[in-house]
């Protein structure tokens, strides 16, 4: 079974090849750009609420996806220092490079705005240019899935430090963690998508806007993870 560090560099190369195929859609106006706006205009005339598609629109937006991953931050910079006796001492490093990845999604995303030149929605017409990927769509599933990330590994840490002050107890932690990885990943992927269904019901984007910025995210997020356990250490220690 291959290591954490290879399945991240996996994760991250399939995203890459995913973003690289749908660019490539877009750019040479293929079978799957003319399929993704037939749908785009079938989820815009859905019976999706304006109201909800909006507010679920609105968390892509970086004044309400920035304080969420800075909340996350500060908490898990406060837990992985309390926790820093189990393992390397840079407990400042997943929340630095959390911000750092959220920081480079513009970089990523307005390269290939400006390149592409994808005309938006007819919601858009008029307004600009340049709407793939969705920099909304990247914004909500970095921020929202590095904050996920970030309270995950600091739970983590957290139960192994109670393990190696309690050692009858363990092994509970890492068992415990599961449910709330697992509850972790479930709401951050529903969010996203609810994110995505906001964008499109409300015209700012096309599908594969979105989609394109999730596959971005596919690559950030597998690095952040890769950053945090060659110079953060692993999130629980081996025993």
């Amino acid at each position: 079974m291959p290591g954490p560090g290879r399945r991240h560099g996996i994760v991250a190369l399939v995203s890459a090849l995913l973003f690289g195929l749908t660019s490539w859609q877009v750019a040479a106006h293929g079978a799957v750009r003319a399929l993704d706006e037939r749908l785009g205009r079938g989820l815009e005339a859905s019976a999706v609420p304006g109201p909800l598609a909006q507010f679920l629109a609105d968390l892509g937006n970086t004044a309400v996806a920035l304080p969420v991953l800075l909340v996350a931050a500060g908490w898990a910079l406060w837990r992985l220092r309390r926790a820093a006796g189990t393992g390397p001492a840079r407990p400042w490093l997943p929340p630095l490079a959390a911000l750092g990845g959220l920081a480079a999604v513009p970089a990523l995303v307005v390269p290939f705005k400006v390149w592409l030149d994808r005309p938006g929605p007819p919601p858009m017409a008029g307004s600009h240019e340049g709407f793939y990927p969705s920099g909304h769509g990247a914004t909500a599933a970095v921020a929202y899935g590095l904050a996920a990330l970030l309270l995950a590994r600091a739970h983590r840490r957290g139960a192994a430090r109670r393990e190696d002050a309690r050692p009858a107890e363990r092994g509970r932690g890492r068992i415990a963690a599961v449910p709330a990885a697992v509850l972790l990943a479930t709401g951050t992927g529903l969010l996203n998508a609810g994110v995505g269904l906001g964008l499109v019901r409300q015209g700012y984007h096309w599908p594969l806007d979105v989609l394109g910025s999730w596959c971005l995210a596919g690559v950030l997020l597998p690095l952040w993870c890769a950053v945090c356990d060659r110079w953060g250490g692993r999130s629980a220690p081996d025993r």
